[in-house]
């Protein structure tokens, strides 16, 4: 049987490593870390999103504040919004949550955020950044993967990884992060043949293709290290309905380790948005918002988070 990466056990010792480093900074007289948070419209699964992110918050003690913007807000007035956000001191972290209205160019919206506040990691700088190696904030999803991958592999030197799926907001900057971590990395996309074969080669699967249980058994070798990052509700025999991810779990469980759903990747990605916000707020502070941040000195910034693993 395959070891389950309890996803929600290692966000609970990231949240317990940043509420310390909230702390810290507050005793050293810096101000509370401040996560804003954007919602435009009323699209129920961000509703949601946005109600766990503000209870997180609450948890390790950073500050945060919403602006609910109704459905028709107009594109100019939103970004007169974040321009005041990016000048507002007690504000370190901004998130525009998606999906935004059609009317609104969500490519402009997201680069109107200051690199130094976008703690989601999209700005096309940070973007830069972690594909040169030269800094930056990771991407949260991306950022949660690393590290439950290194819970059960801490090296992984000359490792062979594949990502399935190519997407801006996990397939690329994943395999960014695992090439700074010295694996050897094939990305495979919806056009990639004899994915099967190429998956069965694998030290580790990384699956975010948005594809209920592409990802079968006979795909997966003995000892291999499942990340599912994909989620999506079905319905069932019974024909109620139940989240599944991009594999099919229980054909894997000859694997050496593997990521639930719902419960593995998820708990993560809010664990990372909250370190994000608060090593933001370090630059922002301690750091005088330059290049200075752990972020920029490390060749691979997951390793800044690793003693959370401990």
């Amino acid at each position: 049987m395959a070891d389950i990466i309890d996803g929600r056990a290692i966000a609970r010792q990231l949240d317990e490593k940043t509420k310390a480093e909230v702390d810290a900074l507050v005793a050293a007289g810096h101000p509370v870390p401040g996560l804003t948070v954007i919602l435009v419209g009323e699209d129920p699964a961000s509703e949601v999103y946005v109600r766990r992110k503000i209870k997180a918050c609450e948890k390790v003690g950073i500050k945060s504040t919403e602006h609910r913007l109704a459905e028709d807000t107009s594109q100019e007035d939103l970004l007169a919004l974040i321009d005041t956000l990016n000048a507002d001191p007690e504000v370190h972290g901004i998130l525009c949550q998606v999906p935004l209205p059609d009317h609104i160019d969500t490519r402009l919206v997201l680069r109107s955020i200051t690199p130094e506040k976008d703690v989601d990691g999209f700005h096309p700088v940070n973007v830069g950044r972690l594909s040169t190696g030269t800094g930056g904030i990771v991407p949260c999803t991306p950022l949660g993967v690393m590290l439950l991958l290194r819970s059960v592999i801490p090296d992984l030197t000359g490792k062979d990884v594949v990502v399935i799926g190519k997407s801006n907001i996990v397939g690329k900057p994943v395999a960014n992060l695992l090439l700074d971590a010295e694996a050897t990395v094939t990305v495979t996309h919806i056009y990639t043949h004899g994915l099967p074969d190429i998956c069965r080669q694998a030290d580790v699967i990384v699956a975010a293709a948005g594809a209920p249980e592409l990802v079968k058994g006979y795909w997966v070798k003995d000892d291999a290290v499942i990340i599912d990052v994909g989620i999506t509700r079905i319905e069932g025999e019974d024909g109620k309905t139940k989240l599944v991810g991009d594999v099919a779990f229980d054909e894997c469980q000859h694997a050496k380790a593997i990521t639930p759903v719902p419960g593995g990747v998820g708990p993560m990605t809010i664990a990372c948005l909250l370190a994000n916000t608060v090593q933001a707020a370090r630059a922002l502070t301690v750091g005088n918002g330059d290049d200075s941040s752990d972020y920029a000195d490390a060749p691979d910034r997951t390793m800044i988070f690793q003693d959370a693993l401990a």
